[in-house]
């Protein structure tokens, strides 16, 4: 087991051979932009640590691992038991965590080559992340929107699981966005129409260009896009800076797709996502005009049905916003795993997750209830 300082201390094609089909946001491109941009790193609260397992000097595991020097940029919120913390007297941060920065999409978290076990390679990094926290008085390790069955091996080493859940659309085999319509219930499908009528009255026009097709001036509107809407918000914080969007277009530009609106040619809104059959991401929105239902539309409207002509299986559009149900994405459960070193604490945040576990249940089988879809 090596701990890593960065994904340049690594080959990235022998990391991408353990991600596979898998997540895109595990694979080397990513990581590495985030690091190479400075996104993440020594002067942010994001120092990268993460752990490589070799047989024979051949990579057969691995897993994205950060020192923390605060909750942001997680989306899965710990804020709360940073503060009990704080009133105990126990030092909260720094702590580790196994996520994808600024990333609240589920998916693997640790990599492992397909010719070993993988479940014993989740294990065994499992138990590395904790025996750093006892070995380096770290206060906690989080594995944020991890898979069911790491969940599973996590909690045979002491580990507790926590359960959220994020609005997703998933396509039940729907070829045309009219399918989608026909799918809704009166009420919904009636505000859709309604609202994409609204930017054709405004002369809005949208499209979805993928990787090579994205042209060389919506490159450069990536950034302010992104910047645009951090700046609208009072609890923005700019994560990302430009010299990200260079990486990306170097290394990664294959897995973009950009759905931008344009009024008269010119660039009025767009959103970022990430591609990796059967899956579309959406990440970043901005816009630098304010038209009625403009966000529904590009966000939301738009990437459905980029998703049904090219036979997506699903859409996660991100975390938050329940103004999704009403466009029909339902509620999917969300799961990460935690370990608090701290018997006193791991002890109170072991008996608040079992009622918060509880009211997440509930408040999905509430939601599921209430889909935008027939029944």
């Amino acid at each position: 087991m090596e701990v890593l300082s960065g994904l340049a201390d690594v080959d990235g094609g022998e990391w991408d051979a353990l991600v596979g089909d898998e997540s895109p946001f595990l694979e080397s491109g990513w990581l590495a932009a985030l690091e190479a941009s400075g996104c993440v790193g020594e002067r942010t609260a994001w120092l990268p640590q993460h752990l490589a397992l070799t047989d024979g000097g051949r990579l057969i595991g691995a897993c994205p691992l950060y020192v923390k020097g605060d909750s942001q940029g997680e989306f899965v919120f710990d804020h709360g038991w940073a503060a009990a913390a704080a009133r105990a007297g126990i030092e909260y941060y720094p702590k580790l965590l196994v996520a994808v920065p600024f990333t609240p999409a589920t998916g693997i978290r640790f990599l492992a080559h397909p010719d070993v076990d993988r479940l014993g390679v989740v294990r065994a990094l499992g138990t590395a992340v904790r025996e750093l926290c006892t070995r380096h008085g770290f206060s906690s390790a989080h594995v944020n929107f991890c898979r069911s069955d790491e969940a599973e091996v996590l909690a045979e080493i002491g580990y507790e699981l926590r359960r959220g859940y994020q609005f997703q659309w998933h396509n039940p085999g729907w070829r045309t966005f009219d399918d989608y319509l026909a799918a809704l219930r009166s009420k919904r499908r009636t505000q859709v129409k309604r609202e994409r009528r609204e930017l054709e009255r405004q002369g809005v026009t949208i499209e979805a260009l993928m990787g090579s097709a994205i042209p060389d001036a919506l490159w450069d509107a990536l950034f302010p896009l992104n910047k645009s809407t951090i700046d609208k918000l009072y609890w923005g914080h700019q994560y990302l800076n430009r010299a990200l969007f260079d990486e990306l277009r170097r290394r990664w530009a294959h897995r973009l797709c950009v759905i931008v609106a344009r009024r008269d040619g010119a660039v009025i809104a767009g959103t970022i996502n990430v591609r990796k059959d059967p899956v579309l991401y959406g990440r970043y929105w901005g816009a630098f005009e304010e038209v009625p239902f403009l966000h529904f539309n590009v966000c939301y409207y738009a990437a459905i049905d980029y998703c049904t002509r090219a036979g997506l299986e699903r859409f996660e559009p991100g975390a938050g916003g329940e103004f999704k149900h009403l466009r029909g994405f339902d509620a999917r459960p969300t799961t990460s795993m935690h370990y608090l070193a701290e018997p006193r604490l791991a002890r109170a945040v072991r008996d608040y997750l079992h009622e918060e576990r509880a009211a997440i249940d509930r408040e999905i089988d509430f939601l599921g209830a209430q889909s935008a879809f027939k029944r």
